[in-house]
Protein backbone atom coordinates (compact mmCIF):
# COMPACT_ATOMS: atom_id res chain seq x y z
CA UNK A 1 0.00 0.00 0.00
CA UNK A 2 2.67 2.56 1.05
CA UNK A 3 4.85 1.71 -1.97
CA UNK A 4 1.92 2.37 -4.30
CA UNK A 5 1.21 5.74 -2.62
CA UNK A 6 4.83 6.84 -2.86
CA UNK A 7 4.91 5.92 -6.54
CA UNK A 8 1.74 7.92 -7.18
CA UNK A 9 3.07 10.93 -5.32
CA UNK A 10 6.52 10.64 -6.92
CA UNK A 11 8.00 11.50 -3.52
CA UNK A 12 11.73 12.02 -3.77
CA UNK A 13 12.23 13.27 -0.22
CA UNK A 14 14.10 10.64 1.84
CA UNK A 15 12.80 11.98 5.13
CA UNK A 16 10.83 9.16 6.76
CA UNK A 17 8.59 11.65 8.60
CA UNK A 18 7.77 13.41 5.33
CA UNK A 19 6.81 10.09 3.70
CA UNK A 20 4.73 9.12 6.71
CA UNK A 21 2.71 12.34 6.59
CA UNK A 22 1.92 11.94 2.90
CA UNK A 23 1.03 8.26 3.26
CA UNK A 24 -1.19 9.03 6.24
CA UNK A 25 -3.48 11.03 3.96
CA UNK A 26 -4.76 7.76 2.51
CA UNK A 27 -6.87 7.40 5.63
CA UNK A 28 -9.06 10.26 4.38
CA UNK A 29 -10.18 8.58 1.14
CA UNK A 30 -13.07 6.30 0.45
CA UNK A 31 -12.47 2.52 0.63
CA UNK A 32 -13.52 2.21 -3.01
CA UNK A 33 -10.09 3.45 -4.04
CA UNK A 34 -8.01 0.62 -5.55
CA UNK A 35 -4.99 2.11 -3.79
CA UNK A 36 -6.49 1.47 -0.37
CA UNK A 37 -7.18 -2.24 -0.58
CA UNK A 38 -3.95 -3.15 1.21
CA UNK A 39 -4.40 -0.74 4.12
CA UNK A 40 -3.60 -1.82 7.67
CA UNK A 41 -6.58 -2.49 9.91
CA UNK A 42 -6.20 0.87 11.64
CA UNK A 43 -6.65 2.75 8.34
CA UNK A 44 -9.75 0.64 7.52
CA UNK A 45 -11.25 1.65 10.87
CA UNK A 46 -10.75 5.30 9.97
CA UNK A 47 -12.50 4.74 6.66
CA UNK A 48 -15.41 3.07 8.40
CA UNK A 49 -15.73 6.13 10.66
CA UNK A 50 -15.68 8.44 7.64
CA UNK A 51 -18.27 6.34 5.82
CA UNK A 52 -20.76 6.89 8.62
CA UNK A 53 -19.73 10.50 9.30
CA UNK A 54 -21.78 13.43 8.07
CA UNK A 55 -18.55 15.20 7.17
CA UNK A 56 -17.53 14.67 3.53
CA UNK A 57 -14.07 13.75 2.24
CA UNK A 58 -13.51 17.26 0.84
CA UNK A 59 -13.97 18.74 4.29
CA UNK A 60 -11.53 16.27 5.80
CA UNK A 61 -9.01 16.99 3.05
CA UNK A 62 -9.43 20.68 3.72
CA UNK A 63 -8.68 20.16 7.41
CA UNK A 64 -5.65 18.05 6.58
CA UNK A 65 -4.27 20.62 4.11
CA UNK A 66 -4.97 23.51 6.48
CA UNK A 67 -3.11 21.75 9.28
CA UNK A 68 0.11 21.34 7.28
CA UNK A 69 2.91 23.78 8.05
CA UNK A 70 4.75 22.71 4.90
CA UNK A 71 2.94 24.16 1.84
CA UNK A 72 4.64 21.71 -0.53
CA UNK A 73 3.38 18.80 1.53
CA UNK A 74 -0.11 20.33 1.46
CA UNK A 75 0.13 20.52 -2.34
CA UNK A 76 1.20 16.86 -2.53
CA UNK A 77 -1.81 15.87 -0.45
CA UNK A 78 -4.09 17.87 -2.75
CA UNK A 79 -2.58 16.28 -5.86
CA UNK A 80 -3.02 12.80 -4.40
CA UNK A 81 -6.63 13.51 -3.47
CA UNK A 82 -7.36 14.95 -6.93
CA UNK A 83 -6.34 11.66 -8.54
CA UNK A 84 -9.10 9.88 -6.70
CA UNK A 85 -12.17 9.66 -9.02
CA UNK A 86 -14.64 10.26 -6.18
CA UNK A 87 -12.89 13.32 -4.78
CA UNK A 88 -14.55 16.65 -5.52
CA UNK A 89 -12.43 19.48 -4.05
CA UNK A 90 -14.37 22.17 -2.27
CA UNK A 91 -13.76 25.89 -2.57
CA UNK A 92 -12.37 25.87 0.97
CA UNK A 93 -9.64 23.45 -0.15
CA UNK A 94 -8.60 25.74 -3.00
CA UNK A 95 -8.77 28.82 -0.80
CA UNK A 96 -6.54 27.36 1.92
CA UNK A 97 -4.00 25.90 -0.47
CA UNK A 98 -3.73 29.03 -2.64
CA UNK A 99 -3.07 31.23 0.39
CA UNK A 100 -0.66 28.73 1.91
CA UNK A 101 1.40 28.49 -1.29
CA UNK A 102 1.28 32.25 -1.84
CA UNK A 103 2.54 33.13 1.62
CA UNK A 104 5.48 30.79 1.03
CA UNK A 105 6.10 32.58 -2.33
CA UNK A 106 5.47 29.43 -4.37
CA UNK A 107 3.78 31.52 -7.04
CA UNK A 108 4.43 29.00 -9.83
CA UNK A 109 2.25 26.53 -7.91
CA UNK A 110 -0.29 29.06 -6.64
CA UNK A 111 -1.17 30.73 -9.93
CA UNK A 112 -2.26 27.56 -11.84
CA UNK A 113 -4.50 26.66 -8.89
CA UNK A 114 -6.09 30.12 -9.01
CA UNK A 115 -6.55 29.79 -12.77
CA UNK A 116 -8.21 26.38 -12.35
CA UNK A 117 -10.91 27.95 -10.18
CA UNK A 118 -12.44 29.42 -13.34
CA UNK A 119 -13.61 25.97 -14.36
CA UNK A 120 -15.45 25.22 -11.12
CA UNK A 121 -18.84 26.63 -10.23
CA UNK A 122 -17.70 28.09 -6.97
CA UNK A 123 -18.75 31.37 -5.47
CA UNK A 124 -15.38 33.04 -5.06
CA UNK A 125 -14.86 34.97 -1.85
CA UNK A 126 -13.53 38.53 -2.37
CA UNK A 127 -11.22 37.90 0.59
CA UNK A 128 -9.23 35.42 -1.53
CA UNK A 129 -8.14 38.21 -3.87
CA UNK A 130 -7.47 40.49 -0.89
CA UNK A 131 -5.05 37.87 0.42
CA UNK A 132 -3.41 37.41 -2.98
CA UNK A 133 -2.96 41.16 -3.49
CA UNK A 134 -1.40 41.49 -0.04
CA UNK A 135 0.85 38.48 -0.65
CA UNK A 136 2.22 40.07 -3.83
CA UNK A 137 2.64 43.38 -2.00
CA UNK A 138 4.57 41.77 0.86
CA UNK A 139 6.74 40.00 -1.72
CA UNK A 140 7.64 43.35 -3.31
CA UNK A 141 5.90 42.47 -6.57
CA UNK A 142 3.65 45.45 -7.45
CA UNK A 143 3.29 44.35 -11.07
CA UNK A 144 1.53 41.11 -10.12
CA UNK A 145 -0.54 42.94 -7.53
CA UNK A 146 -1.80 45.21 -10.31
CA UNK A 147 -2.45 42.23 -12.58
CA UNK A 148 -4.61 40.68 -9.87
CA UNK A 149 -7.10 43.56 -10.27
CA UNK A 150 -7.75 42.47 -13.85
CA UNK A 151 -7.72 38.79 -12.84
CA UNK A 152 -10.75 39.51 -10.64
CA UNK A 153 -12.61 40.68 -13.76
CA UNK A 154 -11.81 37.37 -15.48
CA UNK A 155 -13.89 35.63 -12.81
CA UNK A 156 -16.89 37.78 -13.76
CA UNK A 157 -16.57 39.54 -10.43
CA UNK A 158 -16.62 43.24 -9.71
CA UNK A 159 -13.55 44.32 -7.73
CA UNK A 160 -14.27 45.84 -4.35
CA UNK A 161 -13.01 49.21 -3.16
CA UNK A 162 -10.77 47.48 -0.67
CA UNK A 163 -9.10 45.67 -3.60
CA UNK A 164 -8.55 48.98 -5.37
CA UNK A 165 -7.14 50.68 -2.28
CA UNK A 166 -4.93 47.71 -1.45
CA UNK A 167 -3.40 47.78 -4.92
CA UNK A 168 -2.99 51.56 -4.88
CA UNK A 169 -1.10 51.42 -1.58
CA UNK A 170 1.19 48.70 -2.91
CA UNK A 171 1.86 50.53 -6.18
CA UNK A 172 2.61 53.96 -4.69
CA UNK A 173 5.12 52.39 -2.30
CA UNK A 174 7.30 51.98 -5.42
CA UNK A 175 8.29 55.23 -7.10
CA UNK A 176 8.20 53.68 -10.59
CA UNK A 177 4.60 52.59 -10.11
CA UNK A 178 3.04 55.91 -9.05
CA UNK A 179 1.92 56.65 -12.62
CA UNK A 180 0.43 53.16 -13.13
CA UNK A 181 -1.38 53.66 -9.84
CA UNK A 182 -2.76 56.97 -11.08
CA UNK A 183 -3.89 55.34 -14.33
CA UNK A 184 -5.72 52.62 -12.41
CA UNK A 185 -7.24 55.27 -10.14
CA UNK A 186 -8.59 57.22 -13.12
CA UNK A 187 -10.00 54.15 -14.89
CA UNK A 188 -11.41 52.33 -11.86
CA UNK A 189 -14.93 53.73 -12.34
CA UNK A 190 -15.16 51.88 -15.67
CA UNK A 191 -15.09 48.63 -13.75
CA UNK A 192 -17.75 49.72 -11.28
CA UNK A 193 -15.29 50.73 -8.55
CA UNK A 194 -15.39 54.52 -8.11
CA UNK A 195 -12.56 55.71 -5.83
CA UNK A 196 -13.51 56.78 -2.32
CA UNK A 197 -11.91 59.17 0.16
CA UNK A 198 -9.22 56.68 1.09
CA UNK A 199 -8.32 56.20 -2.58
CA UNK A 200 -7.82 59.93 -3.02
CA UNK A 201 -5.78 60.15 0.19
CA UNK A 202 -3.45 57.39 -0.99
CA UNK A 203 -2.77 59.20 -4.27
CA UNK A 204 -2.45 62.64 -2.67
CA UNK A 205 0.11 61.37 -0.17
CA UNK A 206 2.08 59.67 -2.94
CA UNK A 207 2.20 62.80 -5.11
CA UNK A 208 3.16 64.99 -2.13
CA UNK A 209 6.06 62.69 -1.31
CA UNK A 210 7.00 62.71 -4.99
CA UNK A 211 7.01 66.55 -5.02
CA UNK A 212 4.03 66.70 -7.41
CA UNK A 213 2.07 69.13 -5.25
CA UNK A 214 0.02 70.54 -8.11
CA UNK A 215 -1.46 67.12 -8.87
CA UNK A 216 -2.06 66.43 -5.18
CA UNK A 217 -3.92 69.73 -4.73
CA UNK A 218 -5.96 69.16 -7.89
CA UNK A 219 -7.16 65.84 -6.48
CA UNK A 220 -8.75 67.67 -3.54
CA UNK A 221 -10.70 69.83 -6.02
CA UNK A 222 -11.73 66.69 -7.93
CA UNK A 223 -13.14 65.21 -4.74
CA UNK A 224 -15.64 68.04 -4.41
CA UNK A 225 -16.46 67.87 -8.12
CA UNK A 226 -17.27 64.15 -7.83
CA UNK A 227 -19.15 64.43 -4.53
CA UNK A 228 -16.47 62.57 -2.61
CA UNK A 229 -16.23 64.13 0.84
CA UNK A 230 -12.65 64.75 2.04
CA UNK A 231 -11.74 64.08 5.65
CA UNK A 232 -9.26 65.62 8.08
CA UNK A 233 -6.55 63.31 6.77
CA UNK A 234 -7.05 64.66 3.23
CA UNK A 235 -6.27 68.19 4.39
CA UNK A 236 -3.46 67.06 6.70
CA UNK A 237 -1.70 65.29 3.83
CA UNK A 238 -1.73 68.46 1.72
CA UNK A 239 -0.75 70.74 4.64
CA UNK A 240 2.23 68.52 5.41
CA UNK A 241 3.17 68.39 1.73
CA UNK A 242 3.05 72.17 1.37
CA UNK A 243 5.04 72.73 4.56
CA UNK A 244 7.63 70.20 3.44
CA UNK A 245 8.21 72.38 0.36
CA UNK A 246 8.29 75.57 2.50
CA UNK A 247 4.97 76.78 1.09
CA UNK A 248 3.71 77.57 4.56
CA UNK A 249 1.45 80.48 3.52
CA UNK A 250 -0.49 78.21 1.18
CA UNK A 251 -0.71 75.68 3.99
CA UNK A 252 -2.23 78.31 6.29
CA UNK A 253 -4.75 79.24 3.57
CA UNK A 254 -5.65 75.56 3.26
CA UNK A 255 -6.18 75.39 7.02
CA UNK A 256 -8.56 78.36 6.79
CA UNK A 257 -10.42 76.67 3.95
CA UNK A 258 -10.63 73.53 6.05
CA UNK A 259 -12.11 75.47 8.97
CA UNK A 260 -14.58 77.32 6.74
CA UNK A 261 -15.88 73.99 5.45
CA UNK A 262 -16.56 72.79 9.00
CA UNK A 263 -13.61 70.47 9.53
CA UNK A 264 -11.77 70.46 12.86
CA UNK A 265 -8.01 70.12 12.26
CA UNK A 266 -6.24 67.53 14.38
CA UNK A 267 -3.11 68.10 16.45
CA UNK A 268 -0.83 66.92 13.62
CA UNK A 269 -2.09 69.68 11.31
CA UNK A 270 -1.29 72.33 13.89
CA UNK A 271 2.08 70.78 14.82
CA UNK A 272 3.16 70.83 11.18
CA UNK A 273 2.05 74.43 10.66
CA UNK A 274 3.57 75.75 13.90
CA UNK A 275 6.90 74.09 13.16
CA UNK A 276 6.97 75.47 9.62
CA UNK A 277 5.98 78.99 10.70
CA UNK A 278 8.72 79.02 13.34
CA UNK A 279 11.32 77.78 10.89
CA UNK A 280 10.27 80.49 8.43
CA UNK A 281 10.65 83.00 11.32
CA UNK A 282 6.97 83.93 11.12
CA UNK A 283 6.72 83.91 14.90
CA UNK A 284 3.85 86.36 15.15
CA UNK A 285 1.70 84.12 12.94
CA UNK A 286 2.80 81.06 14.91
CA UNK A 287 1.76 82.64 18.20
CA UNK A 288 -1.59 83.77 16.75
CA UNK A 289 -2.24 80.25 15.48
CA UNK A 290 -1.39 78.83 18.91
CA UNK A 291 -3.86 81.22 20.56
CA UNK A 292 -6.76 80.41 18.25
CA UNK A 293 -6.35 76.63 18.43
CA UNK A 294 -8.53 76.32 21.53
CA UNK A 295 -11.21 78.54 19.99
CA UNK A 296 -11.29 76.27 16.93
CA UNK A 297 -11.82 73.10 18.96
CA UNK A 298 -8.27 71.78 19.40
CA UNK A 299 -6.56 72.36 22.74
CA UNK A 300 -2.81 73.04 22.36
CA UNK A 301 -0.66 70.31 23.88
CA UNK A 302 2.90 70.30 25.18
CA UNK A 303 4.35 69.74 21.70
CA UNK A 304 2.64 72.84 20.32
CA UNK A 305 3.83 75.05 23.19
CA UNK A 306 7.38 73.73 23.09
CA UNK A 307 7.51 74.29 19.33
CA UNK A 308 6.66 77.98 19.75
CA UNK A 309 8.99 78.39 22.77
CA UNK A 310 11.85 76.95 20.73
CA UNK A 311 10.96 79.20 17.79
CA UNK A 312 11.15 82.34 19.94
CA UNK A 313 14.41 81.26 21.63
CA UNK A 314 16.06 80.51 18.29
CA UNK A 315 15.35 84.05 17.14
CA UNK A 316 16.64 85.71 20.32
CA UNK A 317 13.18 86.46 21.71
CA UNK A 318 13.44 84.60 25.00
CA UNK A 319 11.15 87.06 26.82
CA UNK A 320 8.34 86.20 24.39
CA UNK A 321 9.07 82.55 25.09
CA UNK A 322 8.68 83.30 28.82
CA UNK A 323 5.25 84.72 28.09
CA UNK A 324 4.23 81.54 26.28
CA UNK A 325 5.43 79.38 29.17
CA UNK A 326 3.56 81.49 31.73
CA UNK A 327 0.31 81.08 29.74
CA UNK A 328 0.53 77.29 29.63
CA UNK A 329 -1.04 76.48 33.05
CA UNK A 330 -4.00 78.77 32.27
CA UNK A 331 -4.75 76.64 29.21
CA UNK A 332 -4.49 73.33 31.05
CA UNK A 333 -0.97 72.39 29.94
CA UNK A 334 1.98 72.29 32.35
CA UNK A 335 5.57 72.95 31.22
CA UNK A 336 7.80 69.89 31.07
CA UNK A 337 11.55 69.31 31.12
CA UNK A 338 11.93 70.34 27.46
CA UNK A 339 10.02 73.57 28.08
CA UNK A 340 12.31 74.66 30.92
CA UNK A 341 15.57 73.54 29.32
CA UNK A 342 14.73 75.34 26.08
CA UNK A 343 13.75 78.53 27.88
CA UNK A 344 16.77 78.59 30.23
CA UNK A 345 19.05 78.00 27.25
CA UNK A 346 17.43 80.86 25.33
CA UNK A 347 17.76 83.23 28.27
CA UNK A 348 21.42 82.31 28.81
CA UNK A 349 22.15 82.85 25.12
CA UNK A 350 20.83 86.39 25.50
CA UNK A 351 22.76 87.00 28.73
CA UNK A 352 19.60 87.15 30.87
CA UNK A 353 21.15 85.14 33.69
CA UNK A 354 18.97 86.54 36.50
CA UNK A 355 15.81 85.53 34.63
CA UNK A 356 17.33 82.16 33.83
CA UNK A 357 18.19 81.62 37.50
CA UNK A 358 14.53 82.14 38.47
CA UNK A 359 13.42 79.43 36.04
CA UNK A 360 16.19 77.10 37.24
CA UNK A 361 14.89 77.46 40.80
CA UNK A 362 11.36 76.77 39.54
CA UNK A 363 12.26 73.73 37.48
CA UNK A 364 14.45 71.99 40.09
CA UNK A 365 11.70 72.52 42.68
CA UNK A 366 9.43 70.51 40.36
CA UNK A 367 11.92 67.66 40.09
CA UNK A 368 13.44 68.60 36.72
CA UNK A 369 17.19 68.73 36.15
CA UNK A 370 19.08 71.18 33.97
CA UNK A 371 21.54 69.83 31.42
CA UNK A 372 25.13 70.16 32.62
CA UNK A 373 26.07 72.26 29.58
CA UNK A 374 23.44 74.86 30.46
CA UNK A 375 24.49 74.74 34.13
CA UNK A 376 28.02 75.56 33.03
CA UNK A 377 26.84 78.41 30.78
CA UNK A 378 24.72 79.92 33.55
CA UNK A 379 27.35 79.68 36.32
CA UNK A 380 30.17 80.90 34.10
CA UNK A 381 27.89 83.70 32.90
CA UNK A 382 27.46 84.94 36.46
CA UNK A 383 31.17 84.53 37.14
CA UNK A 384 31.99 86.51 34.02
CA UNK A 385 29.87 89.37 35.31
CA UNK A 386 31.59 89.18 38.70
CA UNK A 387 28.40 87.89 40.36
CA UNK A 388 30.08 85.08 42.27
CA UNK A 389 27.44 85.03 44.99
CA UNK A 390 24.66 84.37 42.44
CA UNK A 391 26.77 81.60 40.89
CA UNK A 392 27.23 80.05 44.34
CA UNK A 393 23.51 80.19 44.93
CA UNK A 394 22.88 78.24 41.74
CA UNK A 395 25.45 75.63 42.80
CA UNK A 396 23.87 75.25 46.23
CA UNK A 397 20.35 74.86 44.78
CA UNK A 398 21.51 72.24 42.31
CA UNK A 399 23.44 70.26 44.92
CA UNK A 400 20.50 70.45 47.31
CA UNK A 401 18.31 68.79 44.66
CA UNK A 402 20.99 66.16 43.93
CA UNK A 403 22.06 67.58 40.58
CA UNK A 404 25.72 67.06 39.64
CA UNK A 405 28.08 69.59 38.10
CA UNK A 406 30.55 68.95 35.31
CA UNK A 407 34.26 69.01 36.25
CA UNK A 408 34.78 72.08 34.04
CA UNK A 409 32.11 73.92 36.01
CA UNK A 410 33.83 73.01 39.28
CA UNK A 411 37.16 74.21 37.91
CA UNK A 412 35.62 77.52 36.99
CA UNK A 413 33.70 78.16 40.23
CA UNK A 414 36.37 77.00 42.68
CA UNK A 415 38.94 79.46 41.40
CA UNK A 416 36.50 82.34 41.75
CA UNK A 417 35.24 81.32 45.19
CA UNK A 418 38.66 80.84 46.71
CA UNK A 419 40.59 83.70 45.15
CA UNK A 420 40.05 85.94 48.24
CA UNK A 421 41.08 83.17 50.67
CA UNK A 422 44.03 81.66 48.86
CA UNK A 423 46.11 81.33 52.05
CA UNK A 424 43.55 79.11 53.80
CA UNK A 425 43.13 77.01 50.63
CA UNK A 426 46.90 76.53 50.41
CA UNK A 427 47.06 75.30 54.01
CA UNK A 428 44.38 72.69 53.31
CA UNK A 429 46.22 71.45 50.25
CA UNK A 430 49.44 71.15 52.23
CA UNK A 431 47.63 69.09 54.86
CA UNK A 432 46.35 66.80 52.14
CA UNK A 433 49.91 66.26 50.84
CA UNK A 434 51.03 65.12 54.29
CA UNK A 435 48.45 62.33 54.46
CA UNK A 436 50.04 58.91 53.93
CA UNK A 437 48.21 57.21 51.12
CA UNK A 438 47.88 53.47 51.66
CA UNK A 439 46.32 50.79 49.44
CA UNK A 440 43.10 50.96 51.45
CA UNK A 441 42.93 54.76 51.63
CA UNK A 442 39.79 56.47 50.30
CA UNK A 443 40.35 59.59 48.23
CA UNK A 444 37.07 60.97 49.57
CA UNK A 445 38.37 60.77 53.14
CA UNK A 446 41.76 62.28 52.27
CA UNK A 447 40.17 65.30 50.59
CA UNK A 448 37.36 65.73 53.10
CA UNK A 449 38.83 68.95 54.47
CA UNK A 450 39.10 70.42 50.99
CA UNK A 451 35.52 69.45 50.15
CA UNK A 452 34.15 70.88 53.37
CA UNK A 453 36.01 74.11 52.78
CA UNK A 454 34.63 74.55 49.25
CA UNK A 455 31.05 73.70 50.23
CA UNK A 456 31.13 76.04 53.21
CA UNK A 457 32.50 78.84 51.05
CA UNK A 458 29.78 78.33 48.46
CA UNK A 459 27.04 78.21 51.09
CA UNK A 460 28.45 81.24 52.84
CA UNK A 461 28.49 83.30 49.66
CA UNK A 462 25.04 82.15 48.55
CA UNK A 463 23.51 83.30 51.83
CA UNK A 464 24.75 86.82 51.15
CA UNK A 465 22.48 87.08 48.11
Amino acid sequence: MRRVLLCLLNVTNNDAKYRAKVTQSCAYFSSTSPYCQDQPVQDRHIEEHERHSSTGPATRIHKLIASQSDPLLAKEIFDLASRHPDFQPSYAVFHSLIIKLGRAHHFSLMEPLLHSLKYHRFTISPSLFSHIIQIYGDAGNPEKALKTFYTILEFNMKPRRRHLNQILEILVAHRDFIRPAFDLFKSAHRYGVPPNTRSYNILMRAFCLNDDLSIACSLLDKMYERDVLPDVESYRILIQGLCRKSQVNKAVDLLDDMLNKGFVPDTFCYTTLLNSLCRKKQLREAYKLLCRMKVKGCNPDIVHYNTVILGFCREGRALDACKVLEEMPENGCLPNLVSYRTLVGGLCDQGMYEKAKDYVNEMVSKGFSLHFSRVHTLIMGFCGLGKIDEACEIVEVLLKHQNTLHIDTWDGIIGRVCEDDAERLGDILEEIKKVEIKPGSRIVDIGAGFGDFIINRIKGRSRKV
